[in-house]
């Protein structure tokens, strides 16, 4: 696997997981951004909120572009996710990423709803 292809994995899981394994692929003091009224989120209050790293059903990201800089990648992409009764969600999304020794870790997250 490619170390884009273990990003675009990353990310992929952080959709599909659920919380507790999004937490373990997250720095600490992480900044994540989400369409009001959740708003700016970091640290721990990003566990706190209900609507954060829920599972969703199927996730799609198309439009896929990333930028590497030594142990710094940025993603960016648009989702087309689903989960229960809910209409599709569909955003344009960034996430930063910081290679700490190895590991991936998740440092910012963004969404802006396309419609």
């Amino acid at each position: 696997m490619t170390p884009d292809d273990t990003l675009w994995d990353l990310e992929e899981r952080f959709w599909t997981e659920g919380a507790d394994s999004a937490r373990h692929m997250t720095a600490k003091d992480a900044v994540f951004v989400f369409p009001y009224p959740v708003g700016i989120l970091r640290g721990d209050a990003l566990w706190r909120e209900a609507d954060v790293a829920q599972r969703w059903r199927t996730v799609v990201m198309s439009e896929r572009h990333i930028s590497r800089q030594v142990n710094i990648a940025v993603l960016a992409y648009l989702v087309s996710a689903e989960r229960g009764d809910l209409p599709i969600y569909e955003a344009l999304c960034t996430s930063t990423y910081l290679n700490d020794e190895g590991t991936w870790l998740r440092l910012s997250h963004q969404q802006t709803p396309t419609g």
